[in-house]
């Protein structure tokens, strides 16, 4: 009895195991506990470590040697597989952005309801050369800061905000557009998110890509159906029928959008419908932009900039060295250029 009990007890675990190392085989990405447990792949796995060595403390138990070792066998392979899909992704935090070519530069920041000020986020734009900003949970007040302080070195933004509640700065999303791109203006036809704003801007002219500033709700127990319909929509937006360059905080990982996975004309997959993750396109798809107290390797990745195949990926960077700005997010960075 106790070695069926034992065996049970194993099927068990593996089953867990590898749902959490990779819950699209079973469509459960999304589902509850999973999709939390998915997007922290780097602590799930230490935390795996740590059974492991003390299953070890049992091995000279004979009476339960072979469901010991059983189990460290598990949580080895668990490890090792779901570590190497992190990796895979990349870890790179070294790669330049420059700012001086025709490229398309998007920089994407969650600063808390305004927390940076005005002066620190015109700075990283004006050091970056950045031309399409997305802030969520930014006021259109703060926006206007930063556009004046950028219009006073001779850097024009057009500024346009998204609110839920004026007063409460995580009920608003902010886009900054450079006037060297164009005239942009707010496009409130399609619908958006439904617990905290996205911006949806077209070029006047129609010339350029369609801009959008997301921020899905975060998957909460009590905002699971939200999520998931903020997901399905920003995935829609990414459908092909428009050049669209999208940033923001989706409050989830790229394991999150793979049902919405479309393939492309080349034979390659998109991340998110037809739009692929920037960052995991050049080898920085890995690195944590939540929470700043944790590091780079660690954190989970939940900010991104998406945009469709007219756009290759040239380099992106998630920006360390702003952790104690008053955020919990660290800022992406990333270098677009039209290929189509």
């Amino acid at each position: 009895m106790l070695a069926i009990l034992g065996w049970l007890l194993a099927l068990v675990i593996a089953a867990c195991l590898t749902v959490a190392a990779w819950p699209q085989a079973f469509g459960l990405e999304q589902a509850p506990v999973v999709a939390q447990v998915v997007s922290m792949r780097v602590g799930v796995v230490g935390i795996a470590l740590v059974l492991l060595v003390l299953f070890l403390c049992f091995v000279g138990w004979k009476r339960v040697r072979p469901f010991v070792l059983g189990v460290v066998a598990l949580l080895l392979v668990f490890s090792l597989v779901s570590g190497g899909i992190h990796v895979a992704r990349g870890l790179d935090t070294s790669q330049r952005i420059d700012g001086e070519t025709d490229d398309l530069i998007v920089l994407t920041w969650n600063t808390l309801g305004d927390e940076p000020g005005a002066d620190e986020i015109a700075r990283i734009i004006d050091e970056t050369g950045a031309d399409a900003v997305m802030l969520p949970e930014t006021t259109q007040a703060l926006g206007v800061g930063v556009a004046e302080r950028l219009r006073e070195r001779g850097n024009p933004f057009w500024v346009l905000t998204n609110g839920y509640s004026p007063s409460y700065g995580a009920l608003n999303t902010t886009l900054l557009v450079s006037s060297a791109l164009g005239e942009y203006r707010a496009d409130e036809t399609v619908g958006g998110t439904r617990t905290l704003p996205t911006v949806i801007a077209r070029p006047v002219d129609g010339d350029g890509p369609v801009l959008v500033s997301t921020h899905p709700v975060a998957p909460v127990p009590q905002q699971m159906r939200n999520w998931r319909a903020d997901l399905e929509f920003v995935a829609g937006l990414c459908d092909g029928s428009d050049s669209v360059v999208m940033a923001g905080d989706f409050n989830s990982t790229v394991d999150h959008w793979w049902q919405f996975r479309t393939e492309l004309d080349d034979g390659g997959m998109g991340d998110l419908g037809v739009c692929r993750d920037a960052a995991s396109a050049v080898g920085a798809g890995a690195v944590g932009t939540w929470p700043t107290w944790a590091p780079p390797w660690l954190g989970a990745t939940i900010d991104h900039v998406v945009a469709t195949p007219d756009w290759t990926p040239v380099a992106a960077r998630v920006l360390t060295g702003l952790d104690d700005s008053g955020t919990d997010h660290r800022p992406v960075l990333v270098q677009l250029r039209r290929t189509g």
